[in-house]
């Protein structure tokens, strides 16, 4: 596997189909997000592909707003597609700037969306799963609940919350340049914690129809809330809805009003 995507990489880069590729280099014992140029491709013998979680088509969209003009490759699990798409969708990359190494991070094909092998699951305490919601709940498991338990149970996940920002800010579809999140007419700007539950619920909306269940929040999240299952919820929402599933298509427009589509800007 390594080896196979090692030649494509070196092809790619000779070949000048890209200006960079992005992947991952053991560096010191830990795999790494690194720019793979022709001038270093030598150091192509060091790329690895995993495990490692880092959004590297966050930082491939860093690079094109410097330098627009520039053709990106990189390496893409499932999630990263998911997250390149939505990119495109809302005209934040341009067609065609980057170009992709598909990498399966599942042995089975048979799910709709592949549950990352490497995200092992947690294990939690009694505490836990009297208060709040044990990780890999399902959005059934809440339904299932009195709508006060659930309440409780949220309340609970939200007032652990230190507002560290790790979400937002390792998130790979987050690209908005005044986040809501530090607006002080929306979001108190001051000491922590944060305020409850209005911090969690601005940002949950704006996960809808943006979220590619790619984990990353709630790895970099050190309350362990469980990020994945509110972000879901609202996820099925948009998908019930509007009938819009997220990052199945760069072509897919989140906003079709009686057949008339509305896009957002490019930045």
């Amino acid at each position: 596997m390594h080896d196979d995507v090692k030649n494509q990489v070196k092809e790619m880069l000779n070949q000048d189909v890209v200006d960079l590729f992005l992947a991952y280099r053991m560096m010191d014992g830990h795999p790494l997000p690194f720019a793979f140029s022709r001038e270093n491709i030598e150091e192509v013998e060091d790329l690895v592909t995993g495990p490692a979680r880092y959004p590297l088509e966050k930082l491939a969209l860093e690079i094109l707003k410097i330098h627009p003009e520039a053709t990106l490759g990189i390496l893409a699990r499932e999630c990263d597609q998911r997250a390149l798409n939505v990119l495109s969708t809302w005209n934040q990359l341009e067609a065609g700037r980057v170009k992709t190494i598909r990498l399966s991070c599942c042995p089975s094909n048979l799910k709709e969306h592949s549950d990352c092998s490497y995200l092992e699951p947690h294990v939690s305490g009694s505490c836990k799963t009297e208060l709040g919601f044990e990780f890999g709940a399902k959005t059934e498991d809440l339904e299932a609940l009195a709508p006060e338990r659930r309440f409780s149970r949220w309340m609970y996940e939200f007032e652990k919350c230190i507002k560290c920002y790790g979400c937002r800010n390792i998130c790979p579809v987050c690209f908005c340049r005044e986040c809501s999140l530090e607006h002080p007419d929306l979001i108190g700007t001051g000491p922590l914690p944060p305020e409850v539950p209005l911090f969690h619920l601005v940002r949950a909306v704006h996960m809808a129809g943006r979220c590619i269940d790619c984990g990353l929040c709630e790895d970099a999240c050190p309350a362990e809330i469980p990020l994945r299952l509110l972000y879901g919820k609202v996820n099925e929402i948009v998908k019930e809805v509007f009938g819009y599933e997220t990052g199945t298509s760069p072509g897919q427009s989140p906003f079709q009003v009686l057949g008339t589509e509305m896009m957002p800007e490019p930045l």
